[in-house]
């Protein structure tokens, strides 16, 4: 990997590998949604904005998908090359997709953070979002 600071874009549908890779190395809890179809759907959805940092060497180093329901902002598979961490990766990618989210009409923003992953739940608190006790998430696969 390049030492220089990884830039931060829009994902194309050439991405999709090489973020399945990412997520799979990076130790993040598989889901149904986690196909190469899934993916594709996202990235051409008007509604959302997957990130990814790019190395210098063109490999995806950190992800962020972000989505508007024309209700509020959602942040998901927000995951950082473990090589990468702790260098400031995540945070900005958290500002892009916020700067996205605010454009989009969003007033309020919620992040999907798995509840065993202490070092995510510092992560989302050190950047201002605080865990809301009043609400639990139900979900159900199709």
């Amino acid at each position: 990997m390049s030492s220089s600071s990884p830039t931060i874009r829009h994902a194309t549908k050439d991405d999709v590998d090489g973020l399945l890779a990412l997520w799979k190395r990076s130790g993040a809890s598989p889901s149904v949604t986690e196909t190469p179809r899934d993916l594709r759907r996202v990235v051409d959805a008007p509604h959302a904005a997957v990130l990814v940092a790019v190395a210098g060497d063109g490999a995806l180093v950190g992800s962020l998908i972000a989505t508007f329901d024309g209700w509020r902002g959602n942040f998901y598979r927000m995951v950082v090359d473990p090589k990468l961490r702790r260098l400031g990766l995540a945070r900005r990618l958290t500002t892009e997709g916020e700067t996205w989210l605010r454009a989009a009409g969003a007033k309020r923003l919620s992040a999907l953070v798995e509840g065993d992953r202490e070092i995510a739940q510092v992560f989302w608190e050190a950047v201002g979002f605080s865990h809301y006790e009043g609400m639990r998430r139900y979900s159900k696969n199709l």
